[in-house]
């Protein structure tokens, strides 16, 4: 009989992955960008993934991956670079479908403003505006057992957006599903951790490694500034 702490997928084998929103996005016009191509990280989205790069660069990465969105991918790449590894991409790590991608989205002066609209929130725990809430955890939770697998014993780095990154997060630690988005522990450009033992998640950590980089606004539950958005599930 063969000793457990021998074979590569013993429980002892210790693999982290670290789930990471990408940086500010450059979007004049504060719209809902959601899926929609053509979004870029800003200068200061740029300073932002550099920043985590920095941080990351004494850990045992070695794979990286990112959703196919260009916001993404130019967060993911300086991680990538510093590593000396090919980026990968995985459509699982998409950011959530919306009805409202390509408007401005708010109560005053926003989409929520046309009764024509109002159709599309009739189920906030679904939610019936966009991808349902159990969709995203089944596709974040298969693109996160993929990392693991491709970094057993090592770390893996994959770069997603803000909401399937907390419903997951959610999903782990058993906590309801819908929510207050003013609430989400997902600032930009963080890192939501999961440490694997074997094949089971027995941790979940967060940080924000350019978190000085952050307008005031766009924190963790920060109030509302006039004027500004936070850019919901970005």
């Amino acid at each position: 009989m063969s000793d457990a702490t021998s074979s590569p997928k013993s429980d002892r084998d210790i693999t982290v992955v670290h789930l990471m929103r990408h940086g500010e996005v450059h979007n004049p016009d504060g719209v809902l960008y959601g899926r929609r191509a053509g979004y870029h990280l800003s200068e200061l989205g740029r300073q932002m993934a550099d920043r985590v790069a920095e941080h990351l660069a004494d850990r045992d990465v070695t794979y990286v991956v990112a959703s196919p969105l260009e916001r993404a991918q130019e967060t993911a790449t300086p991680v990538a670079k510093a590593h000396g590894l090919d980026l990968a991409c995985d459509e699982r790590l998409i950011e959530a479908a919306n009805v409202f991608e390509g408007k401005t989205f708010g109560v005053g002066d926003g989409a929520l403003r046309k009764p024509g609209n109002w159709k599309h929130l009739t189920n906030p725990f679904q939610p019936s505006w966009g991808e349902p809430y159990v969709e995203q955890v089944v596709r974040m939770m298969g693109a996160l057992d993929a990392a693991k697998d491709a970094a057993r014993g090592h770390e893996a780095v994959c770069v997603s957006h803000q909401l399937p990154i907390w419903i997951v997060r959610s999903f782990v630690e058993k906590r309801r599903l819908w929510h207050d988005p003013r609430r989400r522990q997902c600032t930009l450009a963080s890192l939501t951790s999961f440490t694997y033992q074997g094949d089971k998640i027995v941790s979940v950590g967060y940080s924000e490694p350019a978190r000085d980089l952050v307008p005031a606004h766009l924190l963790a539950g920060a109030k509302p500034v006039k004027g500004k958005s936070k850019a919901f599930g970005a």
